[in-house]
């Protein structure tokens, strides 16, 4: 199991504490730190099964001011995740080949069962 975690986040913090409150080993990928590449965030795309322009926080300042008011591409959308990895929603849980989006936390329980 694979957390894509932000410390500083309050429910990446409250996901984390719902699978190790389980005894699941998890894997800590802090994605602010360790950047991800174009590979792995279209991976995690095709696990969530979801369109690239999903998986970016959208208020973000860097989303308004650098991207809002363009047309842009998955690829596009996956690169201005690569340089900006605020913009990635958060957090994202892996097992076994699925994801989640831990909103709410309480998700990641889904990935448990």
């Amino acid at each position: 199991m694979k957390i894509y975690h932000n410390p500083r986040c309050s429910k990446s913090r409250q996901a984390l504490a719902l699978i190790q409150e389980k005894g699941q080993e998890v894997e800590i990928i802090e994605y602010l730190k360790e950047s991800l590449s174009f590979k792995d965030l279209k991976s995690i795309l095709e696990m969530l099964n979801i369109k690239a322009i999903e998986l970016i926080r959208t208020n973000e300042i860097i989303w308004k001011e650098n991207y809002k008011a363009k047309e842009m591409t998955d690829q596009e959308l996956i690169n201005a995740m690569m340089e900006n990895p605020k913009l990635i929603e958060r957090p994202i849980v892996i097992k076994n080949g699925k994801a989640i989006i831990g909103r709410p936390p309480e998700k990641v329980l889904d990935l448990l069962l």
